[in-house]
Parts: structure tokens; C-alpha cells; sequence
């Protein structure tokens, strides 16, 4: 790539200006080892390296550390490389076993030794399926039916993932906390793990900003991921270098954006990382502060709960089981969030020239709650 076409801001500027090494999410092995498994299953042979595109475009290839095949099923498996951030599953290795079922079963997830299965509601999948997260799944799915096109296959199998040493490796994550029993999820909703070192992200941070203000930007949002950069596009048709890849840390883009004004600030995020924010914490990062649902309890009162309502929020077992019990009791939890965000945002920023606005998301990137600016 010629220098004249590289990104000047945005969240890939941010990412090169690090100098830090991305990495693959567990979801892009899995995908990368089930094509593989599945491709031995209906061929005979492992593709190694094997290609995988993601939900991006991007189409990395991954060296396969395990093969085996009985006729019955074929298994392969990948070591994750997740890069230079500090993952506790970097090195883990992710096996796929992929098994023919009868024709109109579609494609049907197990959890192998090492992977979790769900056992609370308020996570994005039901009690006693796998901890495979909705776009790992899907790009799983659609790879086994780019396979099976090619073979003429129907494409009806089903999928056990594993990873090994995965139950322990989970002990050192909020799993066992969330009610995810067993092992490690399988994450990721773009295939790639950013790494984080807090002080080339926050550098980069000042560096997105400085690049809008440069391009005569006036609005910019800080966003914790790829899915609120969607979301706000969406909503507001921002180029790319308005974008800032804000991650966990909130703190940094108010600060900076405290000392090198713009009109507009947008913030959007998760509806559990973004009550942080409107908690009073900067730092977003689910190792420094936590989902608090006693306060989530007091905002629902705030907004009309009931007291018996109010005590089911406060022992929710996730941020997103308090918005969804009271979003079935006309309780605007998301709204209520948003604008208390909305509110220490401004505190941060002291009396700046800034408008500021709060768009709450789910996982999907559904709109669950907004401020007034």
C-alpha cells in the first residue's frame, strides 16, 4: 500500500500509529479451524495453510498445529497469535471437530473440552448453548456453506469446539462470575484483537483528534469498538478521520478533547461499558472497574421502578439482563444511562466549548439508549 492511500485517521491511523502487532480473536481460529476440519471431512485432505475472510474483507491465513481425520469427523485445530496484547488466551490452542448430520439439520454448535456453555440469561445467547458468540457463529456459518457450495455439499454438520487447557485459562476471566461454566467463549466481532498498550493508546487517541481538527472536523465520536463506529456512521454519516477508536479509555478522549476543543462530541459504546462511564469511571477496562447494578437499581428508581423491579436489577447477573427487565417494564434503564453518561462527560470536560451526546448500543448495535446533547 502506497503511502498516499493509508488511512489518516480513523481506527486503522490509530492502530498503525501504535506500532503495536494485531492479533486473531478465538472466533477467527475457531472459523479458520472448522474450515479446515470441514474441508478435510468432505476432501480428504487439510488445506494448510488455511484462508479465511472476515467480517471486514480482511483474509488472513492460519498454519494448522493439529490434524486428525476417522472418516466419521475431521479435526483441526489452530494456536492463537493474538498479537501484542496481553490475552490471556494468546497461545491457546483452538480445535474445531466437524461431524456430518442428517440432511436439514443446518449447522449445530457443541462445546468441546475447554469451551463454557452458558447457565445465566443476559447474555447474548440462550441458557445451555456454547459460549460461541453470535458473529463467530456466523462466520463459522458462512464458511461452511462457501465449503459445501464448492463440494457440492448440503452443508449439515455439526461443529464441537474445544480449546485446550480452556477451563483453567477461564478461571483468570469473568466467565465463572457471568455464569459461563466450563471454559473459555469464543469471541470476537472483527476477527481481530487490537492490542492495548495504555500509553501508545492514548498517544494515538490525541493523535485521532489532532488529525479531525486538522481536516476542519467539528464533530467527532469516541467510540469503544467497530460496532459503535457503525452505529455512529449510521447515525450520523461521520467520515472516518472523525472517527476515534476510544476503546476503554473514555478519560483520555474527554481530557484531551477538554484542551483542544471541537463543537461536537458523540460518545457510543456498549450499554454495560458505557454505565461505567456514567458510574464515574474513565477507564472502561473490565479489569479496573466494574458493571455497578446497585447503581443501575437507583437509576430505574430514578425512572419510575418499582421497588421490587429496582431489587431484580440490582441482582441481575449482567448489565444487559437489568436493561432488558426493564426495558419489559417501560423503564427507560438505557436512556437514563446515557444521559447520566452524557452528564460526567461535561463534568469532565469542565466547562469546554463541547457539545456532548450518548448513543448506548446492545451487541448487535441496536440504538438501547440516547442523551439529549
Amino acid at each position: 500500500m502506497n503511502e498516499s492511500a493509508e488511512p489518516k485517521g480513523g481506527r486503522g491511523a490509530q492502530l498503525k500509529h501504535t506500532g503495536l502487532r494485531p492479533g486473531w480473536t478465538t472466533g477467527a481460529c475457531a472459523t479458520a479451524a472448522t474450515t479446515a476440519a470441514y474441508t478435510a471431512l468432505l476432501t480428504g485432505e487439510f488445506p494448510d495453510p488455511v484462508t479465511i475472510t472476515l467480517p471486514k474483507g480482511q483474509t488472513p491465513s492460519f498454519a494448522l498445529a493439529v490434524e486428525s481425520h476417522d472418516g466419521d469427523s475431521a479435526t483441526a485445530g489452530v494456536v492463537k497469535d493474538a498479537g501484542d496484547d496481553p490475552d490471556v488466551t494468546h497461545g491457546a490452542l483452538v480445535r474445531s471437530t466437524v461431524r456430518r448430520l442428517p440432511p436439514g439439520s443446518g449447522v449445530v454448535f457443541r462445546a468441546g473440552p475447554g469451551v463454557g456453555t452458558v447457565t445465566r440469561p443476559g447474555l447474548p445467547l440462550p441458557v445451555g448453548e456454547p459460549a460461541v458468540n453470535p458473529v463467530p457463529r456466523e462466520m463459522m456459518r458462512t464458511h461452511i456453506e462457501q465449503v459445501a457450495a464448492a463440494h457440492r455439499a448440503p452443508g449439515d454438520v455439526e461443529v464441537t469446539l474445544s480449546i485446550d487447557h480452556g477451563e483453567e485459562i477461564a478461571r483468570s476471566t469473568w466467565n465463572p462470575r457471568l455464569g459461563i461454566l466450563g471454559g473459555l467463549s469464543v469471541l470476537g466481532t472483527t476477527g481481530i484483537v487490537v492490542p492495548y498498550s495504555c500509553s501508545a493508546w492514548i498517544d494515538s487517541i490525541r493523535r485521532g483528534v489532532d488529525v479531525a481538527r486538522a481536516a476542519g472536523r467539528t464533530h467527532v465520536a469516541g467510540c469503544t469498538g467497530s460496532t459503535s463506529e457503525k452505529t455512529v456512521v449510521r447515525e450520523h454519516g461521520l467520515p472516518e478521520d472523525a472517527l476515534l477508536d476510544m476503546g476503554d479509555f473514555a478519560g483520555a478522549v474527554l481530557k484531551y478533547i477538554r484542551r483542544h476543543p471541537v463543537d461536537r462530541l458523540t460518545i457510543c459504546g456498549g450499554f454495560a461499558k458505557l454505565s461505567k462511564l456514567a458510574a464515574g469511571h474513565l477507564d472502561l477496562h473490565s479489569g479496573r472497574s466494574q458493571v455497578d447494578k446497585a447503581f443501575l437499581a437507583d437509576l430505574a428508581r430514578r425512572g419510575g421502578a418499582s421497588e421490587a423491579l429496582a431489587q431484580q436489577v440490582a441482582e441481575a447477573n449482567t448489565g444487559l439482563a437489568a436493561l432488558h427487565l426493564c426495558a419489559a417494564a417501560d423503564v427507560p434503564l438505557g436512556d437514563l444511562v446515557a444521559n447520566t453518561a452524557r452528564d460526567e462527560a461535561l463534568a469532565v470536560l469542565r466547562g469546554a466549548p463541547v457539545a456532548v451526546d450518548v448513543i448506548c448500543i446492545d451487541r448487535a448495535g441496536t440504538v438501547v439508549g440516547r442523551s439529549s446533547v
